[in-house]
């Protein structure tokens, strides 16, 4: 270290799009990455998800130093940079898919629901990006984290914190240089089933240089968060949504009732299964996954073409025919062949794929319920923080500088403590 030694903070994406955030802390001859996601535009009809289509589509940022020389075709400046790590702070494909495309000498950190989550969603290779001279299957190595154990990588520090999303295992990060301190949320929200591990964060992050924090809450500035919302319409939380599934199942006792939630939403399908009156019968895929990330056991079933799980208990298995004829002793999971529910059912969309009217195929997917006269219910509550939310975490960390990022109106977030930076992509800030 030098006394001319600055920390620096450079942004390659997800500054004014809902997901991708890729941002570089260094100092000296040291620095980190964080995240390592794709934006998701399906709108854009790509003909491939290769290295060079995705930078031309800035779907994945330009980060120098970084990605697999056998990608990119450049090797890593390791005279500049003696010291590398790279963090993941969730699942979600918009902050971990790009993640097989980092250098494999790299280490590559993340909570360790994270850590061990992960190669069980890529098992089919259709998750992730392909890492070079790899089948599609592998996924790299993860390093699991403890929480709020320091790791050091040359001059900097990094403390990963649990936090709260939609994403099982979703944290923050802290980020230490020998002068500042940067604070990056991740994907955050007050109203999940873990508000408590959010305070934790903040507290910790209280005075922070710069706090990088998502904004999707304020992305729909013409919608006003009122109920006519997308993202945040239906129940206020987590506990209210999984009260509601069961009040759903209550009011209909002779109606055969499916649902579908996001794969990488673990906690909320296990409180589903907790507490509905119903036996919930799962998809033997998704039945595999938490059984390969958890070690835990629940009710499945296979649909005709399925492969079977040598993991799964073969005395948890329910019958797909018994399930598409029953109306009373089920709630269970459909990913397929909706005209073959029972007419006058009721489905549960909460918060699965296809995922919003964003999405092209959401449209036909709904429409496809009212053809066979089943009820179309979407029960959503949002992985992010409202615009009240973000207010209550910037004021309870109040930093010196806010960069807003992973939402569409980053202008939309004030800094009442300090200076509000709303950096272009590429842009480097000297703190």
């Amino acid at each position: 270290m030098t006394l001319k030694d600055k920390t620096t903070v450079t942004f390659y994406n997800g500054l004014t799009t809902i997901g991708g955030p890729m941002i570089e802390v260094a100092y000296n001859k040291s620095h980190v990455l964080f995240d390592l996601g794709e934006v998701y535009r399906p709108e854009l009809k790509l003909p491939d998800e290769s290295y060079q289509t995705l930078i031309k589509n800035e779907l994945i940022g330009d980060v120098p130093n970084f990605y697999d020389p056998k990608i990119t075709g450049k090797a890593i400046d390791t005279d500049r940079w003696e010291h590398a790590a790279a963090y993941i702070s969730h699942l979600h494909l918009d902050h971990s898919k790009a993640m097989n495309l980092l250098a494999p000498e790299i280490p590559l950190y993340a909570g360790s629901i994270t850590a061990h989550l992960l190669p069980a969603l890529n098992e089919k290779g259709d998750f992730l990006l392909p890492a070079a001279g790899h089948d599609k299957s592998y996924t790299r190595p993860i390093i699991a984290a403890e929480y709020k154990n320091p790791i050091q990588v040359g001059d900097i520090t990094l403390k990963i914190y649990p936090s709260d999303h939609d994403a099982y295992g979703a944290t923050g990060l802290i980020v230490r240089t020998p002068d500042k301190q940067i604070a990056y949320t991740g994907d955050i929200r007050l109203h999940g089933y873990h508000p408590d591990w959010v305070r934790e964060f903040m507290k910790a992050s209280k005075g922070s240089d710069m706090l990088i924090i998502e904004g999707t809450g304020v992305s729909w500035p013409e919608e006003k968060h009122d109920e006519n919302s997308e993202e945040f319409t239906g129940p206020k939380n987590e506990v209210e949504l999984t009260e509601e599934i069961v009040h759903l199942q209550n009011e209909n006792p002779e109606r055969q009732i499916t649902f579908n939630t996001y794969p990488t939403n673990v906690e909320r399908i296990l409180r589903i299964i907790a507490d509905s009156p119903r036996k919930v019968v799962l998809h033997a895929e998704r039945a595999h996954l938490i059984k390969e990330s958890l070690d835990e056991d629940y009710p499945y079933y296979y649909l005709p073409q399925d492969k079977k799980y040598s993991d799964l208990n073969p005395e948890l298995e329910v019958s797909y025919d018994e399930l598409l004829k029953d109306n009373h002793k089920y709630l269970w999971q459909v990913v397929t062949d909706y005209d073959k529910l029972l007419e006058g059912g009721l489905y549960i969309h909460s918060n699965a794929e296809p995922l919003g009217d964003f999405d092209p195929a959401y449209k036909p997917f709904v429409e496809q319920f009212a053809k066979n006269n089943i009820e179309f219910k979407a029960l959503r509550c949002s992985g992010h923080a409202d615009e009240k939310e973000l207010k209550e975490i910037i004021a309870g960390i109040q930093p010196a500088i806010l960069v807003p990022v992973h939402t569409l109106h980053p202008e939309l977030e004030e800094n009442p403590f300090g200076e509000r930076i709303l950096p272009k992509r590429g842009q480097t800030v000297t703190l």
